[in-house]
């Protein structure tokens, strides 16, 4: 049973279990006050009572001393009786008459006796058969006689049960008061939690597989007080992380789709000519040993140039993947060595792009992977190369200051829209759409260089204005 009615508790909103809380409580205070409150007012009633029967019993006592014993009845109700309790030892109590005395008078002469024995004054609540209660007080008149009086308490009991019935009244509809407006007091109060569980609720209805899935919901209002502004405040502030979080998963997966997609794209290509090659090379087995010579090169170069593009996208891979064994070879390395070995090799291999170098005679060494650094000059003198027409100036100034070391490689060609400059760095991004895979390049050169100059702890940027395009990289003296 009681196991039942817990559950049946717990189902309850909350606003109803705290407005029933709120009425056991009340309930329990009531009952406390109301039994004080009514043991006060008997408690007095029964000392007005004693204190009447008091002056009485000091009338009383001068006509029991004069007449040896009590003529008058003071109040219709009122039993009087006068005990000569000087028996001895025995403990004897014998009336004296004339008395009022009720038919049961056993009350009254036990009280004679114990007055007798306590030699002072005795108040006592009994209750008479036949007449109800009684409030009993007994006075020694004189040695050996006692006077006893019964006042009726009547009077008293009805008093007290009015007082209770009163009582009853006004709690219950106190209670019943405090509890239907405490409840709507309630849930006026948790009405700000009622809106946060129907917010919850419209979110877990929303489409979160969307791709640009942003919540449409908040939770508004000032009631509630502070503790509920300040739930509210975190509640809206996680919906604003999960925003920004789908946000980047949308932002991810349009990436990865494009990744794919351009990757699918991308080497397609030397597939379909590494097939088309291999047709004809079996077609052409036959033919003279200098066309078969010619299909097995460019069937090598398709091969080799798909090589360098899976090898560019595991590289990527394993620097997103921030994995253990990171695929950097560290080591201390002189940069303007190997900017002046990279500078070489492009003005051997661009000889119609006039290259200047600038740095200073002392060395600049640093902690890095000499490998990936020359990638990075490489990947940046190409693109140099590749985006600017023949004849096109190119600079690369090495400049060591403050901890810090800065390559900046720029040229005098067209320069990089406004446009094109956020997704620069994106992989196989072209600013040049129509540009030919065999004079543009895999789109993956930009990405691999930003990618290794920040697994070094530095950073790339791109700066420059029309006519002229300007790459900065800038390594910490030491990298991590």
């Amino acid at each position: 049973m009681i196991r039942r009615w817990w559950r049946t508790h717990r189902g309850l909103r909350l606003g109803t279990r705290l407005a029933l809380g709120l009425g056991v409580l009340a309930l329990v205070v009531f009952a406390v006050v109301g039994t004080v409150l009514t043991a006060s007012m008997r408690d007095y009633l029964e000392r007005q009572l004693a204190d009447q029967m008091k002056l009485v019993q000091a009338v009383q006592s001068k006509d029991a001393a004069a007449h040896g014993t009590v003529r008058r009845k003071p109040y219709y109700g009122w039993y009087t009786a006068v005990y000569d309790v000087s028996g001895g030892s025995g403990g004897s109590a014998d009336l004296r008459t004339p008395a009022e005395v009720p038919a049961d008078s056993r009350a009254l002469t036990d009280l004679a006796r114990t007055t007798a024995r306590a030699e002072e004054d005795l108040t006592r609540t009994v209750r008479i058969d036949g007449h109800g209660p009684y409030l009993l007080r007994a006075c020694e008149v004189e040695p050996g006689v006692v006077l006893v009086s019964a006042a009726p308490m009547g009077d008293v009991e009805d008093t007290v049960d009015r007082l209770i019935a009163v009582q009853a009244v006004v709690f219950g509809l106190a209670l019943l008061a405090l509890v239907l407006f405490g409840r709507r007091m309630l849930r006026r109060g948790l009405k700000p939690l009622s809106d946060m569980a129907g917010t919850a609720h419209g979110i877990a209805s929303h489409d979160l597989s969307e791709s640009a899935a942003r919540l449409p919901l908040r939770v508004d209002g000032r009631d509630g007080g502070r503790e509920v502004a300040e739930l509210r405040t975190a509640f809206n502030t996680m919906l604003e992380h999960i925003d920004a979080s789908l946000a980047v998963r949308a932002e991810s997966e349009q990436r990865l789709r494009r990744f794919v997609a351009d990757a699918s794209h991308e080497l397609r290509t030397p597939l379909m000519s590494v097939r088309g090659y291999a047709d004809l090379f079996r077609y052409a087995a036959a033919n003279e040993p200098g066309e078969r010579e010619r299909h097995l090169a460019r069937l090598r170069a398709e091969a080799a140039r798909m090589g360098v593009l899976l090898d560019d996208l595991l590289l990527l891979a394993r620097l997103d993947a921030a994995e253990v064994e990171a695929p950097l070879r560290w080591e201390e390395a002189d940069l303007a060595e190997l900017v002046r070995q990279a500078a070489d090799a492009f003005r051997a291999g661009h000889p119609d792009h006039p290259l200047t170098v600038t740095a200073g005679p002392a060395a600049v060494r640093l902690r890095m992977d000499p490998q990936r650094i020359r990638q990075v000059l490489d990947n940046l003198l190409t693109n140099a190369a590749v985006h600017t027409p023949r004849g096109t100036k190119v600079s690369v100034t090495v400049v060591a200051a403050d901890g810090r070391a800065t390559v900046a490689v720029a040229d005098a060609g067209p320069g990089v829209p406004a446009a094109d400059r956020e997704r620069i760095f994106d992989r196989f991004y072209r600013v040049d759409k129509a540009r030919s895979r065999d004079r543009g390049g895999s789109g993956l050169g930009l990405c691999v260089a930003a990618s290794l100059v920040r697994a070094h702890g530095g950073t790339i940027a791109l700066d420059g204005e029309p006519g002229a395009t300007v790459f900065t990289v800038t390594l910490p003296a030491a990298a991590r």
